[in-house]
C-alpha cells in the first residue's frame, strides 16, 4: 500500500502529481494527525478531559516492579533517595516539553525536530522513542501475562500473545477510543490501587515502619550508599521518555485563552510532568507491597506485582483476593499498553516517513511495534529488567535533557528561534546543537555505564548524560550562532499572529486538502502552499527550497511563527 495513487515525477524540481493518501492514512479519526500539527478544529476536548486521558495512561504496574527492584537491590534509604531524585529530574525536564507540545499542537517527535535536532537528526530520537514504547509494552505485557497465569492457569506464552492482541481494536480507533477507555476504567483502577494499602494499614500497620529499615535482599544494608543511589537513580530515570507519551495526548489541548488560562496551565502541568508524582508514589508503594509479601512468596514472585497484590488483599477478601488482584492488573495493563501501542505507532510513522517517503497510515505501524514487543516478551525481558532499563536511561535522558535545554536556555538567550519549526521546508537535515549534544552525552555515559571510567562513573552514568546534554546543547548553539536551526525563514506569518489567523485554512497544492496555517509551507516547486506531510513525502523536489539558504536564516534573522495568542473580542 502506498500513499499515492500515481507515480511521482522523477525530474528534480518539477511539480509532483496530485497525491491521494491511502484510505487509512486519510482518515483522521484513526490517523489522529500522526505526522502533522494537530489543528484547533480537531482539539475538541476540554483541558480536564485531555489531562484525564493522559493520566489514565500512567496506570502501569512497571512502577511497582521498578520500585521493588531498586529497593531490593540497594535498600530502603538509597532506594528512596534514588526514586525521589529521578522524579525531580523528570518533573523539571518535563515542564517545558509539556508546555511546548500543548501550545503548538505537536507530538514529541515534531518538537524534537525544531528543538535542536533538525529534520533527519530527529530520526534517531524517533527510534529511541519507539524503543521506549515497545520495551515498556513488553514489560507491562509480561506483568499482565503473569496475572493471567496465576488467575487462570494460562501459559505465559499464550498470555503474551493475548496481551498483545487485546489492545489492537482500541488503538486502531485513535484518540476518541482511548479517551473513552481511560475514563471507563479509571474507577476500577483507583479502587484497586488504594485498597491493598488500606488493608495493610488496618491489618499490619507495623510493616510501614519495618519497611524503612529494610536493607534489601543483596546485602546493601539500610544505610545510605552513594553507589546504590547512583545505580537506583539510573534505573528510575529510564522512565524519563514517558513525557513523550504524555505529549501525544497534550498536543490535543485546546488553545489557551484568558478565560481558560489557569485551568489550561494546571491541566498541562498535571498531565505532563505531573505524571511522575504519581509514578514515584507507585514505585515506593510497589516496593512496600513487595517487602510485605517477601517472606510469603519469595524474592522472585515479590518482584511480580500480582503476587504482592494477592497477599495484601487476602486478609479482607480471602479466596477473592486472586481474581480481584488479577482484575486490577489486567485493567492497569490495558490502560498503559493502549498508550504504548498508540505512541509507538506515531513514532514509527515519523521514522519511516522520513526514510522511505511513504506513509501508508499510522495504524499499520501498530503491528510493527506490537510484533517487536511480543518478541521481547517471549525472550523473557522481565528477567533482565534492571540492566535493560539502566542502559536505556543513558540514551533517554541525553535526548530529553537536550530538548529541555533548547526550550529553556537556547530560546531564552536567543540562540534558537522563539518557536518550534517542524516542517522539512525550513529545517536543516541535522542540527548539531541538540543532535550533537545527545550523541556525545549518550556515548560518554554508555561508556561509563559499562565501567570504562570506574565504579562511581558507572553508577552515575545517567547523571553524566544529563549534565553533558544540558551543557553541550547551548554551548554548540552558541558556537554555531544558531545557524542550523532554520535553513530559510518562514515568511508565511509574522509577529502578532492570533488564533483567528492560525486557524484559517489553506489548500495544499499536492493533496488538495485544506490545513491550518502552522501545517503549511511555501513551496517553490509547487509555486504555492504545501502541507507538512506532502512536503515530507516528496522524494523528487531535491530540497530546492533550501538550496542556497546558507546561514541567512539564523536564530535572529527569520520571520517566525510565535506562540499563539488570542485576540480579545
Amino acid at each position: 500500500m502506498t500513499d499515492t495513487a500515481t507515480t511521482p515525477a522523477t525530474t528534480p524540481g518539477s511539480p509532483e502529481p496530485t497525491r491521494r493518501y491511502a484510505r487509512l492514512a486519510a482518515d483522521e479519526s484513526r490517523e489522529d494527525f500522526s505526522l502533522r500539527y494537530a489543528p484547533h478544529s480537531y482539539r475538541r476536548w476540554a483541558p480536564a478531559t485531555v489531562a484525564g486521558t493522559a493520566l489514565g495512561g500512567i496506570a502501569y504496574l512497571a512502577d511497582f516492579a521498578i520500585g521493588a527492584s531498586i529497593v531490593f537491590a540497594y535498600g530502603f534509604t538509597s532506594g528512596l533517595a534514588a526514586i525521589l531524585t529521578a522524579a525531580t529530574v523528570i518533573f523539571l525536564t518535563g515542564i517545558p516539553i509539556a508546555r511546548a507540545c500543548a501550545t503548538y499542537g505537536l507530538d514529541m517527535d515534531l518538537v524534537t525536530r525544531g528543538a535542536g535536532f533538525g529534520y533527519f537528526g530527529s530520526t534517531l530520537t524517533s527510534l529511541i522513542y519507539a524503543s521506549f514504547t515497545f520495551i515498556f509494552f513488553a514489560l507491562e505485557g509480561s506483568i499482565m501475562a503473569q496475572a493471567m497465569h496465576q488467575a487462570f492457569g494460562l501459559p505465559l506464552q499464550i498470555g503474551y500473545l493475548l496481551t498483545t492482541l487485546i489492545v489492537i481494536p482500541i488503538v486502531f480507533r485513535g484518540m476518541g477510543a482511548l479517551t473513552k477507555v481511560q475514563a471507563w476504567t479509571q474507577p476500577v483502577w483507583l479502587i484497586g490501587l488504594v485498597l491493598p494499602f488500606l488493608v495493610l494499614g488496618f491489618e499490619d500497620p507495623g510493616v510501614f515502619g519495618a519497611f524503612t529499615h529494610f536493607g534489601g535482599t543483596e546485602g546493601a544494608g539500610s544505610g545510605f550508599s552513594w553507589i546504590g543511589f547512583g545505580f537506583g537513580t539510573g534505573i528510575a530515570l529510564s522512565l524519563i521518555a514517558q513525557i513523550g507519551e504524555q505529549a501525544d495526548y497534550l498536543r490535543f489541548m485546546p488553545a489557551r485563552t484568558p478565560a481558560t488560562s489557569r485551568r489550561w496551565k494546571l491541566a498541562v502541568l498535571a498531565a505532563g510532568p505531573g505524571w511522575v508524582v504519581i509514578g514515584a508514589a507507585k514505585q515506593l508503594g510497589g516496593a512496600l507491597l513487595a517487602f510485605a509479601a517477601l517472606e510469603a512468596v519469595g524474592k522472585t514472585h515479590a518482584l511480580e506485582p500480582i503476587a504482592p497484590q494477592i497477599e495484601a488483599l487476602r486478609p479482607w477478601l480471602g479466596g477473592l483476593a486472586l481474581p480481584a488482584a488479577a482484575l486490577f492488573v489486567i485493567v492497569s495493563q490495558v490502560k498503559i499498553n493502549v498508550t504504548n501501542a498508540y505512541s509507538g505507532s506515531l513514532s514509527w510513522s515519523n521514522f519511516f516517513s522520513r526514510l522511505t517517503h511513504r506513509h501508508p497510515g499510522r495504524v499499520w505501524y501498530i503491528f510493527l511495534n506490537l510484533a517487536i514487543a511480543l518478541t521481547l516478551m517471549e525472550l523473557d525481558m522481565f528477567a533482565m529488567l534492571g540492566k535493560l532499563l539502566g542502559f536505556y536511561s543513558n540514551v533517554g535522558i541525553a535526548w530529553i535533557a537536550a530538548v529541555a535545554a533548547d526550550l529553556v536556555i537556547n530560546k531564552r538567550l536567543g540562540l534558537s528561534p522563539p518557536y518550534i519549526e517542524f516542517k522539512r521546508a525550513y529545517l536543516y537535515a541535522v542540527n548539531p546543537a541538540g543532535f550533537g549534544a545527545m550523541v556525545i552525552a549518550s556515548t560518554v555515559s554508555i561508556l561509563a555505564f559499562f565501567g570504562l571510567f570506574g565504579t562511581y562513573a558507572e553508577a552515575f552514568s545517567t547523571f553524566i548524560a544529563a549534565f553533558l546534554a544540558l551543557a553541550l546543547c547551548p554551548l554548540i548553539a552558541w558556537a554555531t550562532k544558531g545557524k542550523y536551526y532554520l535553513a530559510r525563514p518562514n515568511t508565511l506569518t509574522g509577529p502578532g499572529v492570533v488564533v483567528a489567523d492560525i486557524t484559517a485554512t489553506h489548500t495544499c497544492g499536492v493533496c488538495e486538502s485544506a490545513y491550518e496555517l502552522p501545517d503549511i509551507a511555501d513551496c517553490p516547486v509547487q509555486a504555492g502552499p504545501i502541507c507538512s506531510l506532502c512536503c515530507s513525502l516528496d522524494a523528487t523536489c531535491g530540497d530546492v527550497c533550501r538550496k542556497g539558504a546558507g546561514g541567512a536564516a539564523g536564530a535572529g534573522g527569520a520571520v517566525v511563527l510565535p506562540m499563539p495568542t488570542v485576540r480579545r473580542s
